[in-house]
């Protein structure tokens, strides 16, 4: 079954970044409950941002879930990456995601590693970076597992990244990172850049990914760009697809706005 979900940034210097709530998060849970989101996925600050006890509060006052946390704070605040070409800033940008993990794990929510990923730049080599990124998703794959969680990778745009655009590669590097709990997230904005067939990349490589980001074409709400989406969902409901589809999108043209258009969208373009 296909999950509805919906983003709260709680990262103030993350404002202008693609997250439909930038406000409290007991504000944005009870305006997810609302419009009738199953989950809410969060981009906090760090792994003890959130005090646990007032998670669970808010999810069982609203009946939601807690669908993924994301680490992409440590690139924003401290500049980790996970293939820094310095060992002791890849073991921080380590530790930092592992405290992510260990939030997730106390609601059964997988941490999410994107911008955290890092780049080759003019430092390194690519293959290098990518070999730094493989060891570095290989320890934090043990660490998850050991918490019984999956770790769940996300290939970003040409424009973000120079080492994991497609689906494919996010394939490859989870294989040569090892680990079953490595699983990939697929981003619906950076596939509409990077892939040639979304839904075809998503029938090809339906077994590996764990989450999805419900975007449209141009990063807003699904409904206000030009993805044929009908294909696509499609796609991940003949895969048996078992996961959230979750709106990190720009609040536009605000956030509730953008909610209500996700929630629509996805009513339309996900069987009941």
């Amino acid at each position: 079954m296909i999950w509805s979900s919906v983003t709260a940034c709680l990262v103030p210097e993350a404002r202008k970044g693609p997250f439909v709530f930038h406000t409290n998060l007991a504000a944005a849970s009870a305006a997810a409950a609302k419009l009738g989101f199953d989950g809410i996925e969060v981009f906090a600050p760090s792994g003890d941002h959130v005090d646990a006890a007032q998670m669970q509060e808010l999810l069982d006052l609203h009946g939601l879930r807690l669908a993924a946390v994301g680490t992409g704070a440590g690139m924003i605040l401290h500049t980790l990456s996970l293939s820094d070409s310095e060992g002791v800033r890849r073991e921080r940008a380590c530790e930092f995601v592992e405290r992510i993990i260990d939030f997730g794990a106390r609601f059964n929510a997988p941490a999410i590693v994107g911008s955290m990923q890092g780049s080759a730049g003019s430092d390194q080599s690519r293959e290098s970076a990518l070999a730094n990124l493989a060891d570095s998703l290989g320890r934090l794959g043990e660490y998850a597992a050991r918490r019984k969680q999956d770790i769940l990778f996300e290939p970003l745009n040409r424009y973000e990244t120079d080492l994991v655009n497609t689906v494919s590669e996010g394939v490859e590097l989870c294989k040569r990172a090892g680990g079953s709990n490595l699983k990939l997230m697929a981003d619906l904005f950076h596939m509409n850049i990077e892939e040639t067939d979304i839904a075809q990349s998503i029938s090809d490589h339906a077994a590996h990914i764990g989450h999805v980001h419900f975007a449209d074409s141009n990063r807003r709400a699904v409904g206000f760009g030009h993805t044929p989406m009908e294909p696509v969902m499609q796609a991940l409901s003949e895969a048996g697809y078992d996961g959230f589809a979750s709106a990190e999108v720009f609040p536009d043209p605000d956030p509730m706005a953008a909610a209500e258009m996700t929630i629509r969208s996805f009513r339309r373009y996900v069987p009941g």
